[in-house]
C-alpha cells in the first residue's frame, strides 16, 4: 500500500529545500529516488512543506533510514535548520489526473 509522508520545515526556506533536494534525490534532484511516486514542495506560512508517495511504508522507512538522515547528517550544510513536523499515514486513495 503507497505511503505517504508530509514534512513542515518551520522557518525553511527554498534555498535550503534546494541544498537537500540536491543531494537526497538523485541526479541533483531532478529524478525520483527508488519507490518514490510523487514530490512536492513549497513554501508554506510560516516555512516550508514538502508531500512525498512511496509505493510502501518500507519504501519510505528504507528512504529514511539509509539515504536521507545519513546524508543530511553527513553532507549537507545549508539545508533546513529546524527539526521538521512530520506527519506520515497509508494512502487510501490516490487519483490523478
Amino acid at each position: 500500500m503507497a505511503y505517504c509522508v508530509v514534512t513542515f520545515h518551520p522557518g525553511g526556506t527554498k534555498a535550503q529545500y534546494d541544498a537537500e533536494i540536491a543531494v537526497v534525490h538523485p541526479h541533483g534532484g531532478a529524478s525520483l529516488p527508488v519507490g518514490q511516486l510523487y514530490h512536492a514542495a513549497g513554501p508554506s506560512p510560516g516555512g516550508w512543506s514538502v508531500v512525498a508517495i512511496h509505493d510502501s511504508k518500507e519504501s519510505w522507512d528504507n528512504f529514511l533510514g539509509n539515504i536521507l538522515l545519513p546524508t543530511i547528517r553527513s553532507q549537507i550544510k545549508n539545508g533546513f535548520t529546524t527539526e521538521p513536523h512530520v506527519i506520515g499515514f497509508e494512502v487510501d486513495h490516490l487519483q490523478q489526473s
